[in-house]
């Protein structure tokens, strides 16, 4: 009894298989036809007009399948590099004092922008006005004897020694009126640069040793970016080509930049060249020391462009449905670079300006005869650029 069940079941799913096969498999009729199985079961099939409706049961409204279908065109091949680069300012200067002193005023706050030539600290400065004093003085009274000695010497009264001695005289009062002016100058310590001054612990009233750091002051106009590309593309890169920046911290940003320096030697190490872009912060959103996403782009060879959904699979592998003369033909291809809205292939048959098939490619077969069609809801789909334009 067991066994009689188990043949009634695999007769069941025999049965079943073989009424798919024959109603969903247009295709396997012909075989069917010659094996006799249609004429035993009391199938009929009229060929064409089978194949026809079959058609209409798929909703196609006759024998020939309707497709939708796009042109080939043509696109050229991008190599693309991307690369992780450390961040710096256009310019960042370290300020120290030439002189030691005490501060007695300080113009520095911390995070705040500073214009070149403003005065960040005044040291005490008695000692240098009084030897400025003093070097005027001097200058005065070497200038007056010279003038006494240059009106002695029409009358023969001076030597050419006395002469000489008075010009040397005068030449070191101004030299140390010079050095004067000069002692007394370093007494202020000014911005060398427009920027943003860092954080600093410096007081009024705080004691400065000579070459001790008072400030950063940093330039973030600009942010230059350090980054390494592999050697195979050295010939391909030059000054001022563009790149395309994402800050590791900001990835909803993505900024254009270029190209600004590139190095003169390979790492042997790493097989990689050190490149140096730089990318204008106008919204002062960047700092020295980010980390940032850099990508170039290398233009390559020109290759045939298809629809992405145009690709189809087989045991043989990559194809498309071309449509010649109202019949859809399998030509393969061979897969260069997938882009988001294109592929990239190369093939012997298709050429630009043929047309592939898109939409309905699931019960297409070699030479079958094929309508085109618009894609639905051609007018009441509007691309997200017509929307803003409605907007």
């Amino acid at each position: 009894m067991k066994a009689l069940k188990q043949v009634a079941a695999l007769l069941i799913v025999l049965a079943i298989g073989l009424y798919v096969w024959i109603a969903y498999v247009p295709a396997a009729h012909p075989l069917l036809q010659r094996t006799g199985l249609l004429d035993l079961l009391g199938i009929e099939t009229a060929g064409e007009d089978s194949q026809g409706t079959a058609g209409e049961r798929r909703g196609f409204g006759g024998g020939e399948t309707q497709v939708v279908v796009a042109q080939v065109e043509e696109q050229a091949q991008t190599d693309r590099i991307t690369a992780i680069g450390d961040g710096r300012a256009w310019r960042s200067v370290t300020v120290r004092s030439n002189a030691t002193g005490l501060i007695e005023k300080l113009n520095l706050t911390g995070g705040e922008t500073i214009d070149a030539g403003i005065v960040i600290a005044q040291l005490d400065d008695e000692a240098e006005q009084i030897a400025l004093e003093l070097a005027q003085i001097r200058l005065e009274d070497v200038q007056a004897e010279t003038q006494r000695v240059g009106r002695l010497q029409g009358t023969g009264a001076v030597t050419e020694v006395r002469l000489r001695e008075a010009e040397i005289a005068l030449r070191n009062a101004e030299l140390t009126l010079r050095k004067a002016e000069y002692d007394l100058s370093q007494r202020q310590i000014t911005a060398p640069i427009s920027g943003y001054v860092g954080l600093t612990d410096i007081q009024e009233g705080d004691r400065l040793a000579s070459q001790e750091q008072l400030a950063t002051i940093t330039d973030r106009s600009r942010i230059l970016i350090d980054f390494r590309v592999p050697e195979r593309f050295i010939g391909a890169i030059e000054r001022g080509q563009q790149i395309r920046i994402v800050p590791l911290g900001l990835r909803d940003v993505t900024l254009t930049g270029q190209i600004d320096a590139i190095d003169t030697v390979v790492d042997r190490a790493s097989r990689t060249m050190l490149v140096r872009g730089v990318v204008e912060n106008d919204q002062n959103l960047l700092r020295g020391g980010m980390a940032f996403s850099v990508r170039l782009s290398f233009p390559g060879e020109t290759l045939l462009s298809i629809a992405p959904l145009a690709v189809q699979w087989s045991s043989d592998g990559p194809f498309v449905w071309a449509v010649r003369e109202g019949k859809v033909i399998q030509m393969p291809v061979a897969i260069i670079q997938r882009n988001q809205d294109a592929v990239l292939v190369k093939s012997d048959d298709l050429v630009v300006g043929d047309t592939v098939v898109t939409e309905g490619v699931q019960t297409l077969r070699e030479n079958a005869a094929v309508t085109i069609r618009q894609p639905e809801d051609d007018a009441d789909v509007q691309t997200p650029a017509a929307q803003e334009e409605a907007l």
